[in-house]
């Protein structure tokens, strides 16, 4: 299995679904499944059926869970000596030129990206548009959305 990059926030976040996943949904579904079960008929019981689907989906994501824990590297930006650099797990303050809007972005794995809160996946097209760039450097990107011309204003290992 290849290693995938994640940041020590990112993995501790996945210990913490998993955990929950194991320690409160688990033994939640299975008493509601023992409560379905008691109910007598299991061939036309909703409430049983609806409880083995979500066990079913909860042992799934706790495979997900433990394959991604199992396969990262975990990578802290705050170990590296700063040299300006865009690099995996960096947080960067970009000005967009069209716009003239400051945006802040970190550069992380695809477990932990979420555009809405500036968590940019290091493979999408902004993640790759930023990579290796340094500060003070511009960057145009193709998005969905079209061009987008972006320069570095600043680039942080946090």
């Amino acid at each position: 299995m290849n290693k995938q990059p994640i940041t020590v926030a990112g993995l501790e976040k996945i210990k913490y679904e998993l955990n929950e996943r194991k320690n409160k949904t688990r033994p939640r579904i299975v008493q509601a499944i023992a409560e379905a079960r008691s109910h007598g008929d299991l061939k036309e019981n909703a409430e049983y059926h609806a409880a083995k689907e979500e066990q079913g989906l909860n042992e799934k994501k706790i495979q997900e869970l433990e394959t991604t824990i199992a396969t990262a590297n975990v990578i802290d930006v705050t170990k590296l000596k700063e040299d300006n650099k865009v690099i995996f797990g960096a947080t960067i303050i970009v000005r967009d030129l069209n716009t003239d809007k400051e945006s802040k972005y970190k550069i992380v794995g695809k477990d932990e990206a979420d555009a809405k809160k500036g968590l940019i996946f290091y493979q999408s097209p902004m993640g790759k548009g930023f990579i290796g760039k340094s500060k003070g450097e511009f960057a145009e990107i193709t998005t969905p959305s079209g061009e987008k011309n972006f320069e570095i204003t600043d680039v942080k290992y946090v």
